[in-house]
């Protein structure tokens, strides 16, 4: 099924599936770079994947081939792979897709065939299936709503955005795990809302020895989820009473040589 469909977090309407024809138009700005195929029970691609395949591909536009070959690009939790298969249009770029789910691999596996776009997918937790490579990119889009518990769900929808009390359960692994595939030089890119602190991701990279900024921001509605959880974001002081919008954020750092 050919999707664009609002997400659980931020969508302000019911999913739809479009049939083939022109691309939608933009959501708030933010345009799709192509069409996602997914098979049930892997999560729609929405606003925040796209914001930051913008950076992505801003990224790797002046990346050519040099000595070292073509550009390794690896998407940590990939679900529809749509930020591998933006790569992968890229020229002379090698991408790797990861993600636990059988389901999201095969539905990355058919978007790029359905592109024409070569992905290479492993299976595994975050970087457990590719330790023992180096990228010249990383980039995620972690789970990272704050929920009622750390108990991160293991089946269903929900374990696509549900991020532990504070919304960083993966959010901080990835920013601990990334550094260790990353040749020097090397950058990690991932999104998440400002309700999880940018400030704090920026810290824990530094921490790993990364040079970290955030590169870009977008604000749009609460979707259902945050609306259902509008009691617990102002009872841990992260929204108030009359907030009804979110602020998405997309961190880039950076390895240094040496690092």
């Amino acid at each position: 099924m050919t999707t664009v469909a609002p997400d659980p977090r931020h969508a302000t309407s019911e999913p739809r599936t479009t049939a083939p024809g022109p691309m939608p138009e933009p959501v708030a700005g933010i345009r799709p770079h192509h069409r996602v195929f997914r098979v049930p029970g892997v999560y729609p691609v929405q606003r925040d994947t796209w914001l930051l395949a913008d950076v992505l591909r801003a990224e790797l536009a002046d990346h050519g081939c040099g000595a070292a070959g073509p550009c390794r690009v690896l998407e940590l939790g990939a679900g529809a792979g749509a930020l591998s298969v933006v790569a992968a249009g890229v020229p002379c770029t090698d991408v790797t897709a990861v993600d636990l789910s059988r389901r999201a691999l095969l539905s990355t596996r058919v978007n790029a065939l359905r592109h024409g776009r070569r992905v290479r997918t492993r299976r595994g937790d975050l970087t457990a299936p590719v330790a023992r490579e180096r990228f010249d990119v990383v980039v995620s889009n972690p789970p990272y709503v704050p929920a009622a518990t750390d108990e991160l769900p293991v089946h269903g929808l929900a374990r696509a955005f549900d991020g532990g009390r504070d919304g960083r359960a993966v959010l901080d692994r990835v920013c601990d795990e990334a550094p260790d595939v990353l040749t020097e030089g090397g950058r990690l890119l991932v999104v998440h809302s400002a309700f999880n602190d940018p400030a704090l991701t920026v810290r824990r990279l530094h921490s790993r020895g990364m040079s970290a900024e955030v590169v870009a921001r977008h604000e749009h509605p609460y979707g259902p989820v945050l609306t259902q959880r509008r009691e617990l974001l102002c009872a841990r002081g992260l929204a108030t009473p009359e907030q009804r919008t979110e602020e998405l954020v997309v961190v880039r750092a950076v390895r240094p040589a040496g690092c």
